[in-house]
């Protein structure tokens, strides 16, 4: 069982923290405990906020303690277990193009690594991603689970402004620009997916706890897809898995 800790927050928060391990393990149990505090007492949440590992917790201390909010998370915990395997989960695809405007950095992250740039797309495409959490802009997901053959490193000087959609790495990470925004990570691709829509039924394309497969698309694809988003036509694919089979 891992290590818990539950910390103080303002007069409103609590931070549950499972640990200093970041792991797909780890980070399923956080997410297990926002789902069980969420439908279970919602009349003393307000709202979790996932990271890696550990659980921040906004409550109302008219209608709960911050002892009787501890307790009760206690006997969730008790209950929670370490089992997460056969957890459902979402695999969401996210058709990319990759390379020439779309990835200007596809080439060096090749030859960084002493790699083809089709080889680094095979590598990047090869496996779902954890979506260990959300952040920097507006649903930017941080990704868990990409091949360290294709890691490379931040670029010297960040770029001004970085079209929405793009998909960059970073060290050993890889993760979406939701939104046009200044950023240092290397580009190789880019999505016509629309990833953060505020005035959306359902602002975020997915949640921190799904999935991600990016899929290889060409220029005239991208171009079909980026026309049915903007008709709303377009229906992103989505499966379900257990997060063994993940």
């Amino acid at each position: 069982m891992y290590q818990v800790r539950m910390l103080k927050a303002g007069e409103q928060g609590l931070v549950v923290e499972f640990g200093d391990a970041i792991e797909p393990g780890v980070n399923a149990l956080v997410h297990r405990l926002a789902k069980i505090l969420m439908l279970g007492m919602p009349e003393h949440i307000l709202e979790v906020v996932p990271t890696y590992r550990s659980l921040m917790v906004y409550f109302d201390p008219l209608t709960i303690s911050r002892d009787e909010l501890q307790q009760k998370i206690a006997e969730s915990l008790a209950r929670l277990g370490t089992t997460t395997a056969e957890d459902t989960v979402r695999i969401i695809t996210i058709p990319v193009a990759y390379g020439g405007d779309f990835g200007p950095d596809l080439e060096f992250v090749a030859s960084h690594n002493n790699l083809r740039p089709s080889e680094v797309i095979a590598l990047h495409t090869s496996v779902p991603y954890l979506i260990y959490m959300l952040g920097f802009t507006p649903g930017f997901p941080y990704l868990g689970g990409m091949s360290e053959r294709i890691a490379a490193p931040r670029l010297t000087t960040p770029r001004v402004r970085i079209p929405a959609g793009s998909v960059g790495i970073a060290g050993k990470q890889t993760g979406i620009y939701p939104i046009e925004s200044p950023g240092g990570w290397q580009l190789i691709g880019r999505t016509p997916l629309t990833i953060f829509n505020p005035s959306g039924p359902t602002p975020f394309l997915f949640a921190a706890g799904d999935y991600l497969q990016f899929a290889a698309i060409d220029a005239e694809e991208f171009s079909t897809i980026k026309d049915q988003v903007a008709s709303t036509s377009y229906v992103p694919s989505v499966r379900h898995a257990t997060r063994a089979e993940a």
